[in-house]
């Protein structure tokens, strides 16, 4: 889905579903990042549910300043404006009713490129629910989303308690992305995401009536 001009969002889709927009942001950077697999099956999952709305953010496409000069924003009729990373992944930050992140983990930590998106786009996160599906070796992530946890609850953000760890994650998948232990799998993924829907539509209505205080 393209969001770089986000359109008004319907809240419902068909009676009595209420739907939200969720923002699956893929963590990794590198080149031949398992992180792609990964990214394509949790999505797969998502496409399932009829109340989502999703809105992939990649890293690796996105150009965020290494430095802690913010940059002058480009002007609405600038052609550099539709291409400006740091903008236009702000308004989709902010168009996003939550969050999940997938990550591996690098030396018992998280990739830089997720910590830089945190510190540069601070205020989008608040009272907006975050996800994890995490990726690795024997822990499967897990030390990457200890240490997010408390980063986005510290930018007043809410982490859901259910999670999604996949260790040896590139023995976990076919060629053609599907899963090796899908019941599994796919049972951590829904888990997840109910929490997700169930946090997204209350804190939703909440910022909706009392604009939240940071």
């Amino acid at each position: 889905m393209d969001s770089s001009t986000m359109p008004e969002t319907d809240h419902h889709h068909e009676v009595g579903v209420e739907t939200f927009r969720l923002a699956v942001i893929i963590g990794s950077v590198r080149e031949g990042r398992v992180g792609d697999v990964v990214a394509d099956w949790f999505i797969r999952q998502v496409e399932r549910r009829d109340e989502l709305d999703i809105d992939v953010i990649d890293l690796a496409e996105v150009d965020l300043p290494f430095g802690f000069e913010r940059p002058a924003e480009p002007e609405p009729h600038d052609p550099a404006h539709a291409v400006s990373s740091a903008f236009t992944v702000r308004r989709r930050l902010d168009a996003a009713d939550a969050y999940v992140v997938v990550t591996p983990e690098y030396h018992h930590t998280v990739m830089t490129a997720l910590r830089r998106l945190a510190d540069w786009h601070g205020r989008p996160w608040q009272a907006k629910p975050v996800g994890f599906v995490s990726y690795g070796g024997t822990t499967g992530g897990g030390y990457a989303v200890e240490r997010l946890r408390p980063l986005f609850a510290d930018l007043h953000a809410v982490p859901v308690r259910e999670q999604v760890t996949l260790p040896y994650a590139w023995e976990l998948f076919h060629e053609d992305g599907s899963s090796r232990q899908p019941a599994e799998c796919e049972e951590a993924a829904r888990a997840m995401l109910d929490q997700l829907a169930w946090w997204a539509v209350t804190l939703r209505r909440g910022r909706e009536r009392h604009p939240y205080a940071a």
